[in-house]
């Protein structure tokens, strides 16, 4: 069995006392939040130094998925915590398979209440997920805030010696993860409390996690504009806004998008290009399989104008 490689120990910022905190113990109430929302100011901008290497997990998730592939999240307590709230809110808002998104979280799904003490320690815990789950051209996204947690590290590397692509979101600028295709380093610094890297470290994680997952879904046709398109109408409040983006998309009236709707099943997206190309249902959803689901791109096929 291959021993899973491991990071260059390098102590992470996050671990380090943070000098404009100190005396954060004797403050009043308010100052204390005001103390903690300055230092979350910080994060924005440590966010924005690492959006050329995201856009890379990005424009590789992606083609993952173009080619039948899958996305795994990998993290150990909150990276894990926030992973697994990202992958599931892609399926009301997108509407997205099953299998499109897979989180491996330390400990399981128990972990995700309470912490399942040396989890996080079981380098080969993670491979042997990985060696179960992953298939060549898959694409993994390891978090850690320390850049060295062994769950996710062993699952790097069992994923690379399969043939899936791997990617490490770290708040440890100066960790060295062998093997690892791509390194997204967000440099939040030391937290407000010491250690508690569910303070700005969370926070970045959550920003990239959104931004990554938004980003991967825009880029497989889930969205048109900024619409929701993909949403799956499960609810009265999820089916009145289909109707809403149908309306701002088209600028056809309510009881015309409501025909539509109806005519399409509850698709939005086939009532969309219908209404927008002037062709038939069938001709519509016809024209969104030959486009992989891209509205814009079902669109041009039909010669229809694209607003």
């Amino acid at each position: 069995m291959t021993v899973p490689r491991q990071s260059i120990h390098v102590e992470s910022p996050t671990e380090w006392r943070n000098p404009r905190t100190t005396e954060i113990d004797r403050m009043s109430t308010l100052q204390i939040l005001r103390t903690i929302n300055s230092e979350d100011q910080l994060v924005p901008a440590a966010v924005a130094a690492a959006l050329p290497q995201l856009g890379r997990a990005v424009d590789k998730a992606t083609e993952a998925l173009r080619t039948g592939h899958r996305v795994h999240y990998v993290g150990a307590g909150t990276s894990g915590r926030l992973a697994t709230l990202d992958a599931a809110e892609l399926a009301p808002t997108y509407n997205v398979p099953d299998d499109w998104f897979q989180v491996h979280h330390a400990g399981g799904t128990a972990a995700l209440r309470v912490t399942a003490e040396g989890a996080e320690d079981d380098e080969l815990a993670g491979a042997a997920e990985m060696r179960r789950d992953v298939r060549p051209g898959d694409f993994v996204l390891g978090l850690t805030a320390s850049g060295r947690t062994p769950y996710v590290l062993g699952a790097l590397a069992a994923a690379r010696e399969i043939g899936a692509t791997t990617a490490l979101v770290s708040n440890n600028p100066d960790s060295i993860v062998p093997g690892v295709d791509l390194m997204i380093a967000v440099d939040t610094g030391p937290e407000a409390i010491s250690g508690s890297t569910r303070m700005k470290a969370g926070t970045a994680q959550k920003i990239l996690l959104t931004s990554f997952s938004t980003a991967v879904m825009v880029k497989m046709g889930r969205t048109y504009s900024n619409l929701m398109v993909s949403m799956r109408a499960s609810n009265a409040k999820l089916r009145g806004r289909s109707l809403r983006i149908l309306r701002e998309a088209t600028g056809s009236g309510p009881q015309e998008c409501t025909a539509a709707l109806m005519a399409a099943h509850g698709d939005l997206k086939v009532a969309m290009v219908h209404l927008l190309s002037g062709v038939d249902i069938r001709d519509a959803a016809r024209a969104l399989a030959e486009a992989s689901g891209h509205v814009r791109r079902a669109l041009g096929l039909l010669a229809a104008p694209v607003l």
